[in-house]
């Protein structure tokens, strides 16, 4: 007989969501896209209600102790800060967690702050999905081809990296100590970004662009683009060539149009212009001269 596509699978699991909010009910519908059963939640809000009804519509609303008894694995998606007093919260009001998968998808923590429930025979997993969520419905097929920071204890290592697979993207293994700095290098990365683009959006919008978003596209996709590919040497523009009267400038008129904004450009400006030296692309008086400009 055939074996069948099911029958290759690994067990189907009985999952629940603590937190079911952008993240958590995300990926609870790419788990069950895989196959296995949300069957629990956990929810606050109302908008995190709407996304059980809409997202996950076998799982009953339930307290977060009940959400643990009731599954085999539970996502724990709640914010950084409240992870650790929901996880001792649940140990130490007697929560029966032996036995059961606790995931969390917290970048900035690996498997050690699940710490009390792994005493108590939980079996800790860190499954940080490398994607940012709008609540959007492409949330779920940004999953595909995404990458997931994964911590685990050796043994579990399997089963964590297995679960990533099945919601279609690819487990990246972070060790426990390099978690921290995993977590800023993404933060660093993306989410300061946002606040760049948004910026020289603002500052295109004073000097007169109607469509600051059309004219930054092309250049911000082409940047990125070099960034990925080639590192450093896809850098451009007036640190690299050395123009120290054009940073002046701009740092004249940054602090005319939007004084806030100055510390950032300067900071980025002599990193930039670091790292452009190390890597031989600027020369040593263009950077003295750089850096003597970027004193401000």
């Amino acid at each position: 007989m055939e074996t069948t596509e099911v029958t290759r699978r690994p067990a189907r699991l009985a999952i629940g969501v603590i937190g079911p909010g952008r993240v958590g009910s995300v990926l609870g519908a790419a788990l069950e896209r895989a196959g296995h059963r949300v069957v629990a939640a956990a929810a606050v809000s109302d908008a995190s209600r709407e996304r059980v009804a809409e997202r996950l519509p076998h799982a009953t609303l339930l307290e977060p102790a009940d959400v643990v008894e009731a599954v085999d694995l539970v996502l724990l998606t709640v914010p950084d800060d409240a992870l650790a007093p929901l996880v001792r919260g649940l140990v130490d009001t007697g929560t029966p967690v032996a036995g059961t998968f606790l995931a969390h998808t917290s970048g900035s923590h690996g498997h050690g702050v699940l710490a009390p429930a792994t005493a108590a025979g939980a079996l800790p997993l860190a499954l940080h999905p490398v994607m940012t969520f709008t609540g959007r419905d492409e949330d779920l097929d940004r999953l595909t081809n995404a990458s997931f920071g994964v911590t685990a204890p050796d043994v579990l290592r399997p089963i964590a990296e297995a679960l990533v697979v099945e919601m279609g993207a690819e487990p990246v293994w972070i060790a426990e100590e390099h978690r921290t700095l995993y977590h800023a290098a993404l933060a660093g990365g993306a989410n300061h970004m946002v606040t760049l683009v948004a910026e020289s959006a603002a500052l295109l919008t004073r000097a007169g662009v109607d469509d600051p978003g059309r004219m930054l596209a092309p250049l911000l996709g082409a940047a990125l683009d070099n960034a990925l590919r080639l590192g450093m040497d896809g850098l451009s523009g007036p640190v690299l060539r050395g123009d120290t009267e054009t940073v002046a400038g701009h740092i004249a008129e940054l602090r005319a149009h939007s004084p806030e904004s100055v510390p950032a450009y300067v900071a980025l400006a002599r990193l930039t212009a670091d790292r452009a030296l190390a890597a031989g692309l600027l020369k040593p008086h263009d950077a003295e001269r750089l850096l003597d400009v970027l004193q401000a």
